[in-house]
């Protein structure tokens, strides 16, 4: 899908009177500067608001049925949600928001701490408590579980690609059997609202540990809980999203079968990257790896019920 052309400060600058009806020159008005050099659509906004451009209109409509479902949850969840002071179309079709900072760094920056740990178990918890049924008529979609035999098998041909690479050592993937993955396959009648987009990046942590926010909800879904134990693994660390989701009250299977996507996942990504067929930072991609394979408790246990309740 086409993209609009990148907005430019001018652009930015206009675009913010217009929204909060100010007037002024192209001049006036706060500070605007790109959050990133490489994400030419997301703009800073003095010190405490963050201007969001949807670059077509696929992404458009993410957007604004994102506005809808962040009043949706905040009330569900423990820690901040992004609020709009203003909305609108930045260019013919094209949506925009101006939303305030959430204060803090990310988890790529700071440690999740023990508290920290029990914010996360709250957010999940708040997901669970969301009706489906007043998410659907949102938009949100219902996503089917992934077959993790399939990703394992994908995974496996990737870590050995990765250890001709000498980047990881592709036996540590024995440790996912088939049958294991047959055993951590979703169960039926499971699926709840998901973040299914949860990066260090989205994860906001204060310097002291605690996680004061979630950004970026445009790709939630009805679906598999354990994407968002998967998602946070990747994003701080598996040790933390284990205790995190048991403390939110998901048993061994769920969490173990988060530990595996993100596992797979990070090893499938890299691999990707080294290759040159995938985009990403290196460092990162390594270090989101590092986190995923960080060893628990749980997955020493050989087996578990299969009449474990599920919350």
């Amino acid at each position: 899908m086409t993209q609009a052309p990148a907005p430019t400060a001018d652009t930015v600058r206009r675009l913010v009177r217009s929204l909060l009806k100010q007037g002024g020159d192209d001049t006036a008005g706060p500070e605007v500067r790109p959050v990133t050099e490489g994400r030419a659509y997301t703009w800073w906004v003095g010190a405490r608001h963050v201007l969001r451009l949807a670059p077509d209109r696929e992404a458009s409509a993410l957007r604004r049925r994102e506005l809808r479902l962040r009043d949706l949850v905040r009330p569900h969840v423990p820690v901040a949600v992004p609020t709009s002071v203003a909305h609108g179309d930045w260019a013919p079709g094209l949506a925009c928001t101006l939303d305030t900072k959430v204060p803090g760094g990310t988890a790529d920056e700071h440690d999740v701490s023990a508290v920290g740990e029990a914010d996360l178990a709250g957010l999940l918890q708040g997901l669970r408590a969301v009706p489906a049924r007043q998410t659907e008529p949102l938009g949100v979609p219902r996503t089917a579980p992934r077959s993790l035999e399939a990703l394992r098998r994908m995974a496996v041909h990737a870590a050995e690609r990765l250890a001709a690479a000498d980047e990881f050592d592709a036996a540590r993937l024995h440790q996912l059997t088939p049958p294991g993955a047959a055993q951590l396959a979703a169960q039926p009648g499971t699926a709840v609202l998901t973040h299914h987009g949860l990066t260090g990046e989205h994860v906001v942590v204060s310097a002291d540990g605690r996680v004061r926010g979630i950004l970026d909800w445009t790709r939630a879904a009805l679906g598999d809980p354990a994407e968002d134990i998967a998602g946070l693994a990747v994003a701080v660390g598996s040790p933390a999203a284990v205790r995190a989701a048991t403390l939110a009250g998901y048993g061994a299977r769920p969490c173990l079968r988060g530990l595996w996507l993100a596992r797979c996942d990070t090893v499938i990504r890299l691999a990707g990257h080294v290759e040159g067929r995938a985009p990403g930072d290196l460092l990162l991609l390594r270090t989101q790896l590092r986190r995923a394979w960080e060893p628990i408790l749980l997955e020493r246990l050989s087996d578990f019920k299969e009449d474990e309740p599920e919350p």
